[in-house]
């Protein structure tokens, strides 16, 4: 599909695997996607695997430089640079400076910046508490002008009762409806 297609990831570490394998997918349905990570996807080594290690596979599968800085994703704005915006995985942190309208990272500023176009952006949420103190946000977000969430489910209702998880699979046909302007439904899962 014709589209310029940002895809960028914050530090919800767990769900990399899952995340770099619907963006595979992805690479497949587009043929121009630009990585995009916070600093501290970027940058951390964690359990779930090195930041080189990331930052190789995903260099790898959009063949080009991620950008993660916020010198490098302002642009975005006055240079209409993307159709659609992905933010997958969308962290709690991610979703508050979104609904708050900070722009403080490489990320934030590439959603402010594709949203100053109006242009639809995909949030693919992966937090703790999401039926929590990110509730909030996430209602802020639903109601705001081109922002779209990729379908949600509880994470593991026992034993962490307030997360939430996007339902990752459903990334590719979020963002068909995204660059359609309408939302995926059900959203809740």
């Amino acid at each position: 599909m014709q589209a310029r297609v940002g895809f960028a990831m914050c530090g919800s570490f767990c769900t990399f695997d899952r995340v770099l394998a619907v963006l595979e997918t992805l690479c497949g349905q587009y043929d121009d996607i630009q990585p995009i990570m916070s600093a501290m996807s970027y940058e951390t080594d964690t359990r779930f695997g090195t930041a080189a290690s990331f930052r190789q596979r995903v260099e790898r599968l959009c063949g080009r430089p991620i950008w993660h800085t916020i010198a490098q994703t302002e642009p975005i704005g006055p240079k209409k640079l993307l159709d659609l915006l992905i933010v997958a995985p969308c962290t709690g942190n991610t979703l508050a400076k979104l609904a708050a309208g900070i722009a403080d990272t490489s990320v934030t500023m590439a959603v402010k910046a594709q949203l100053r176009n109006e242009r639809p952006v995909v949030l693919a949420v992966s937090t703790n508490d999401g039926l929590a103190t990110a509730a909030a946000n996430i209602g802020t977000l639903l109601s705001r002008r081109d922002c779209y969430f990729v379908p949600l489910a509880q994470d593991d209702a026992v034993k962490k009762p307030r997360s939430l998880v996007a339902v990752m699979e459903r990334l590719p046909e979020t963002a068909a409806a995204a660059l359609e302007g309408r939302q995926l439904q059900p959203l809740l899962q």
